[in-house]
């Protein structure tokens, strides 16, 4: 009987290290890891804005499990990197096992803390793995910027004459917002690059906004993440808001990536002119609007270039008044809600309040410019007229892609040409120069000046306009 009952354990001592065997291998790897990249690279990360997560794999390219021993973060609590190993963050990951022929992801941030500095820095550090005895590295370098940094902010008015310069010295960053105060003035120098975190604004109350730049130092509005990855990443914030601004003038500016490139709304009660003088600059590839003209703004542009935007490139609702001369817009987007390249309305149905409110448009011009895209009907026109409204339209040299040749009040039939096509370089490229044998070679008219904007009869490059100019925003060379 006690042979039996020792013969018994024997076998049920048996099965548990049978058992055991199959959770844990007879021998492990002698063979260390491979990675997928030797070096893990953030290029030009803004102080104190944490980086997008890069992704770093690590391979065990034998048939046996391979015991990794450490996998380290060399520079510790104290390093700006931060990783994660299998779903745990950590500096210090200890007796990790890979199954033969697997791969894990690493998963690596970084934020900078600031220098004060003027120049780029570059940051460095390293993650170490141990296996079987020996160490192998995975470098760390990351880019680094100091900047201007506006969160919330009302900008550094001088308080005894009521205006601020943003210096182009370093990148400014804003979170949240940056905010004109009413009768504050803001100057922005040439070559200055903004760049505006998730949702943030450039919000214009009743202020005066001057951007400066100039041909070979435009200024910049874009997003604050600079991976490659977001070069055409639209919707990344918001945009340049003017509520009842007083006169601004915007030159020279690239507006991209942004939600509402310029949004105005309202015009300034005391204001006979216009609320804004844009000139010189490119709008494109914003998630909903390249300019958004709402209830009584008033814009007058020239040798601009809106393309590309997700839903109109120009929208007017509830009325105002715009004069364009010599630009370039289009549609061309890939927007859910992509609509015309120009849409046009003096009315609003407010859903909140149930009400229809309606506006005037008492200059509405578009001159040498091309308004065109995908779509049969490029320039979308809804108006009412009644009580006084004012509807005042001119539309001459155009090159329009329209279902419909319009022909009433301020659109003459014979001086605009209608589905053409432009014979643009690269729509997809977002080059639209054009080819010698297009029809906007030579088409448009030289009696439509736009006055108190100093193109000095240049187009959007500084290239001198013909007599006989081209249509739209370049001329050809």
């Amino acid at each position: 009987m006690r042979f039996y009952i020792y013969f018994v354990y024997l076998l049920f001592l048996g099965g548990i290290l049978a058992l055991s065997s199959c959770k844990k291998p007879l021998s492990f790897s002698t063979e260390n890891l491979s990675f997928s990249a030797d070096t893990v690279i953030f290029d030009t990360v803004f102080t104190t804005v944490g980086s997008t997560t890069k992704k770093l794999k690590i391979y065990n390219n034998d048939s046996k499990t391979l015991a990794i021993e450490q996998i380290e973060l060399v520079g510790g609590a104290n390093s700006p990197f931060r990783i994660n190993v299998d779903g745990l963050s950590g500096t210090n990951f200890a007796d990790l096992e890979m199954e033969g022929n697997d791969s894990l992801y690493i998963f690596v941030e970084v934020t900078l803390d600031p220098n004060n500095q003027l120049n780029p820095m570059v940051i460095e550090d390293q993650i170490r793995f141990r296996t079987n005895g020996t160490d192998q590295f995975v470098q760390l370098v990351a880019w680094g910027q100091d900047m201007y940094f506006h969160v919330s902010d009302i900008p550094g008015n001088n308080l005894d004459t009521n205006e601020g310069t943003w210096p182009n010295d370093k990148p400014h960053v804003i979170y949240n917002y940056a905010f004109i105060d009413s009768a504050k003035i803001l100057t922005i120098q040439a070559g200055t690059d903004i760049y505006l975190h998730k949702g943030a604004i450039l919000y214009n109350y009743k202020g005066t906004l001057n951007i400066e730049g100039t041909l070979n130092e435009p200024v910049t509005f874009q997003g604050d993440r600079l991976e490659s990855y977001y070069d055409d990443v639209s919707g990344q914030y918001y945009g340049i808001y003017m509520q009842e601004a007083r006169p601004s003038k915007i030159d020279y500016a690239i507006i991209k990536n942004g939600t509402s490139g310029i949004h105005m709304f309202s015009e300034d009660a005391g204001n006979s002119g216009y609320t804004l003088e844009l000139s010189n600059s490119i709008i494109e590839n914003n998630a909903s609007y390249g300019i958004f003209l709402y209830s009584g703004a008033k814009i007058k542009a020239e040798n601009c270039v809106i393309a590309k935007n997700g839903v109109h490139s120009f929208l007017v609702l509830e009325g105002g008044d715009f004069n364009f001369n010599h630009c370039t817009i289009l549609s061309y987007g890939n927007g859910q809600n992509q609509g015309a390249a120009v849409g046009i309305s003096n009315y609003y149905n407010d859903p909140l309040t149930a009400t229809q409110n309606i506006g005037s448009i008492n200059e509405g011009t578009i001159t040498n410019s091309v308004i065109y895209g995908y779509a049969d009907q490029e320039l979308a026109i809804d108006t009412v007229n009644f009580g006084g409204v004012m509807l005042n339209f001119q539309f001459d040299y155009n090159l329009i892609r329209s279902e419909e040749i319009l022909t009433g009040s301020g659109f003459d039939a014979f001086t605009n040409y209608w589905n053409q096509e432009p014979l643009f370089v690269s729509i997809t490229n977002r080059d639209f120069h054009f080819w010698s044998n297009s029809p906007l070679n030579n088409a448009g008219a030289s009696g439509y000046p736009v006055t108190n904007i100093q193109t000095s009869g240049r187009d959007l490059e500084g290239t001198s306009r013909a007599t006989g100019p081209d249509i739209g925003a370049y001329e050809k060379q």
